[in-house]
């Protein structure tokens, strides 16, 4: 047989985005509709994209081939119950991290599974080359983390096909199992030919005693195998059928055994029945070790005309890891300290852990454009349920695909727009080009009205992980447009890149993969930015408040704004869920969500500047100048003496809703505030103050002296969160200490001490427990809630080196 069998199907075309086109997108906010997109080099084609794995690799195309990584222990028969594959807090773990991660190169992750006594080691190397995004090759190694106790396991390893194409086993069948390496061979029509090799290290060793050890001898120390046929849409459960068939193989095995005494050993009967399907589109192949173990996996793409091998992963992966290191330290630099190389392990881990987070889906969501709340609709809402052809009530909307970082692997395995925008800051400066093609993907989901889901739970996979009351989106409901903050950054990098000038604009400037000259990079006057802002115009039309009414005073009688989608003790949709708030009334006004639009209004501001549209700069500035002045006009109290919320009595009348915390601080985070505020002081004094915000291990979510503080469900009141903690370095690093004010030396005192403490608590989390947290307890600054938690939590990296 042929190594690479003839195919009569051809590959599908592919429209690739040139730079221009590319910058033109993200620039004009305006959806597209290719699917996927290739580079150059595919060098993002396959990647570690099923983050919510502990190991699983697929490409980013929607129907395709899938790989993942089961295991359990073999030295007691309960271990098989609680086999390993998606991450779960509930699995005990010590810790996972990928301890070095470039998503275009592999990385290097590291797995302490106690229970089972095996520290495991995965390592993956992309290797470039062909038409159809390059080959890799994983290696799963193993031993164990208590010496003297017994370290016994079996893994699987799998790979599934959906869609269209064939896998097939070319390896000869044998029902006891195989010796020597395991291939498959497949073909899909991006793919290609290609090839998948398992093979064994040279030192492994297998358990060979116990009773009735000499009745399984023919099937100890073997490879075992089995193909099964999965109905479309399923290979996501392909460990569930896995162990669904383990369990009945040895239910089989252990028949008419009834004496506990001399029960086979786990490892002898939770074995694969080395037998396939005809049509089988999901392969198993399991191997058994004794102590410290090494199995190798190479995927060969044929027009890469790779020929990996062990000594192939031996030296890219030694090369690949001096090579991170050397790129990290450049890019990220940790100050010189006593602590420097543990803090630069621990930076390096983050930053991978963020960049190993994120994930390739597809698959349909569920929306429902005809719900409201009593409170929600005053009339100004856009209504996507007038149409007779709009389906009425919650339905599934037509697939779509995305690639997005992940707030948690663990618990949060999706798409969050409102973590987006803090993720893309750190991803951009790791790999500019990355956060552009995480951010079209992002730009693709905007619909004709202007509207993108605050959560992104695409296909069956991603709604298991998510209750029910959660699944469904509403089209009137929004989140933080944070992902404003990563145009801005683009931007940024742009300019310090290549200079600001026109003159500079002359220089060369790598975009998706290709050289092209910035001036090139300018959209024109007929560009779809200057007749389609969609998204930013649906924020103002769906989430304007009312002004008119209630007896309000303002300079401008249209910068207004309160957050739709809210219960009577929640906001989800303005991200800090439980926040204390006013009683809903559709005559409330939000400061976080007004001041959330003044930034988003600086950024088009800065937008059209960067493109050369004078007139459209002017109308940014002074929608960005009316929101500013709004503020101080509506939502600054004098008798609290700070920033508030707006609510209505009983009597109709406009009231401040105080309550100290991040909200306060709103105007102040994203740098609304001149430096010359005449309320700026107040600000800093609330922030600085231990009795409210200021604690020994970052800003806490809300007073200490509030009675709330610490009640009920606890998630934003009083916990101290990362991303704010970040817009607050941020806000004074750029902003307060850098421009003169009478409060420039006290920012900077306040920069220096909250940077320390931040970094201080998160680094001695993470070294006491293993992991990064979605929170850190406002009291002791123990991590607390999700974990890992490398989404924004990893903005440490930038703190420690004061990239903002």
């Amino acid at each position: 047989m042929s190594p690479w069998p003839r195919r009569s199907i051809k590959s599908n075309a592919v429209v690739v985005w040139g730079p221009m086109q590319l910058l033109w997108l993200l620039l004009t906010f305006a959806p597209t509709v290719t699917p996927y997109s290739f580079n150059d080099t595919n060098s993002l084609l396959w990647g570690a994209y099923r983050p919510n794995l502990y190991f699983g690799l697929r490409p980013r195309i929607p129907q395709s081939l899938m790989t993942g990584l089961v295991w359990f222990g073999t030295q007691d028969y309960e271990s098989f119950t609680k086999a390993r594959h998606a991450c779960d807090q509930g699995d005990g773990l010590d810790g996972y991290t990928w301890a070095q991660f470039d998503p275009r190169e592999g990385g290097i992750q590291v797995v302490k599974d106690p229970h089972n006594n095996v520290k495991v080691t995965t390592e993956l190397l992309k290797v470039a080359g062909g038409e159809h995004g390059g080959s890799w090759a994983a290696r799963i190694k193993g031993e164990p983390i208590f010496e003297g106790k017994p370290s016994r396991t079996s893994f699987v390893f799998y790979a599934g096909l959906e869609g269209m194409g064939g896998l097939d086993l070319e390896t000869d069948e044998d029902e006891n199992g195989i010796d020597g390496p395991i291939v498959l061979t497949g073909f899909t029509p991006e793919l290609d030919d290609f090839k998948i090799r398992v093979v064994d290290g040279p030192n492994n060793k297998v358990f060979f005693g116990g009773p009735s050890a000499d009745a399984f001898a023919k099937r100890i120390g073997k490879t075992h195998f089995n193909g099964f046929r999965v109905p479309a849409g399923n290979i996501w459960q392909a460990k569930e059928l896995i162990i669904q068939h383990l369990a009945q193989n040895a239910g089989k095995a252990v028949e008419g055994k009834t004496d506990p005494q001399q029960a086979p050993d786990p490892s002898f009967t939770l074995q694969l029945s080395d037998e396939t399907f005809s049509g089988s589109n999901l392969f198993a192949i399991q191997k058994f070790f004794d102590g410290k173990f090494q199995f190798d996996v190479f995927f060969e793409s044929r027009s890469s005309h790779a020929n990996l091998n062990a000594v192939t992963l031996d030296e890219g992966i030694a090369a690949f890891s001096a090579s991170f290191a050397e790129r990290f330290n450049r890019i990220f630099p940790v100050p010189d300290s006593p602590r420097r190389d543990a803090l630069d392990a621990f930076s390096q881990a983050i930053t991978s852990n963020l960049l190993g987070g994120i994930g390739y889906f597809y698959g349909t969501s569920i929306v429902d454009p005809t719900f409201s709340n009593e409170w929600d609709d005053d009339g100004s809402l856009a209504d996507h349920g007038d149409d007779d052809k709009t389906p009425k009530g919650p339905h599934l909307t037509e697939p779509k695909a995305l690639l997005t970082a992940t707030p948690s692997r663990s618990f949060f395995p999706r798409g969050f727009y409102w973590d987006e925008g803090f993720h893309l800051l750190h991803v951009g400066e790791w790999d500019n080009d990355l956060s552009l093609e995480i951010l079209q993907d992002w730009v693709n989901l905007i619909d004709d009205d202007g509207w993108v889901a605050r959560e992104q739970i695409l296909g069956e996979e991603a709604r298991s992980k998510v209750p029910e009351q959660f699944q469904t989106q509403v089209p009137n409901f929004a989140n933080p447009p944070t992902l404003t903050m990563a145009v801005t950054a683009f931007i940024k990098r742009l300019r310090r890149r290549a200079g600001p000038t026109d003159q500079d604009l002359g220089l060369d400037f790598a975009i998706g993969g290709f050289q092209v000259p910035l001036a090139a990079s300018r959209p024109s006057h007929s560009s779809r930015y200057l007749e389609d802002q969609r998204h930013y115009e649906w924020f103002r039309r769906t989430q304007r408040g009312q002004l008119k009414q209630y007896g309000r005073k303002a300079r401008s009688r249209t910068e207004a704004y309160r957050w739709r989608g809210r219960s009577e003790k929640h906001i989800l949709t303005s991200g800090m869920d439980d926040y204390p708030r006013a009683p809903p009334h559709t005559g409330e006004l939000h400061l976080d969500l007004i001041s959330w639009m003044g930034f988003f209004s600086r950024t088009m501001k800065e937008i059209a500047e960067f493109i050369g549209e004078n007139e459209d700069k002017l109308f940014y500035a002074n929608a960005e100048k009316a929101v500013i002045d709004n503020i101080d006009d509506l939502h600054w109290s004098e008798e609290s003496q700070m920033y508030c919320d707006i609510g209505v009595d009983d009597d109709d009348e406009s009231y401040h809703v105080c309550h100290k915390g991040y909200l306060s601080l709103f105007p102040f985070l994203l740098s609304l505030l001149p430096p010359d505020s005449p309320h700026l002081g107040s600000v800093l004094d609330l922030l600085r103050d231990p009795n409210h915000l200021w604690s020994p291990y970052g800003l806490r979510s809300l007073s200490a002296s509030h009675p709330e503080f610490g009640v009920d469900e606890n998630y934003w009141k009083g916990p101290i969160w990362m991303q704010m903690n970040y817009l607050a370095l941020q806000a004074l690093h750029e902003t307060y200490t850098v421009h003169e004010g009478p409060h420039q030396d006290k920012a900077r005192s306040i920069y220096t001490e909250l940077r320390q403490n931040v970094i201080d608590n998160v680094f001695k989390e993470y070294e006491r427990t293993g992991y990064v947290w979605e929170q850190y307890d406002a009291n002791t600054g123990e991590g607390r809630r999700s974990h890992p938690f490398t989404g924004w939590t990893s903005l440490v990296t930038l703190i420690l080196s004061e990239k903002y």
